[in-house]
């Protein structure tokens, strides 16, 4: 799977931390930055790391800050993206089955090391259910296309 990876500074070092797991389970990363712990905008990272995702260049992307949030809001920005705050693996594979998130934001200063691993273990094996949760989907896709 190609995955986008992007963080500020606040997550640059989950951001390190997860590039080396998806680049062990084969995965094909795309770093959008940073590249340090110096103060930067979480925007920025979003916006090209789910641009990169709505735009067919990668098929997820995993953004980190300080909680995650700041990142979740601005990546939900850009239309066709469904990122979810996770912070622990249960949530990780709910977002997957219910919500089909392509965009995962994860906490940089509250995730760490063996519980990051299980929330992307989580998250990239599970499937999407479809059915009812498919329809809700469908309902936010509309909501999302221009209005005439």
């Amino acid at each position: 799977m190609k995955v986008a990876v992007a963080a500020d500074h606040r997550g640059y070092e989950l951001k390190e931390h997860v590039k080396r797991w998806l680049a062990a389970h084969g995965h094909e990363v795309t770093d959008f930055g940073t590249d340090s712990t110096k103060s930067v905008d979480y925007p920025d990272y979003a916006f090209a790391a789910s641009e990169a995702v709505a735009g067919g260049e990668a098929d997820a992307a995993i953004l980190c800050c300080d909680t995650g949030i700041g990142m979740s809001i601005a990546a939900n920005k850009v239309p066709g993206i469904r990122a979810a705050l996770v912070l622990d693996p249960e949530f990780a594979a709910t977002s997957r089955s219910h919500n089909n998130a392509n965009v995962l934001c994860l906490a940089g200063e509250r995730t760490h090391g063996a519980e990051a691993d299980a929330i992307l273990e989580a998250w990239f094996s599970t499937e999407f259910q479809g059915g009812r949760h498919a329809r809700r989907l469908g309902k936010i896709a509309d909501k999302e296309r221009p209005r005439n």
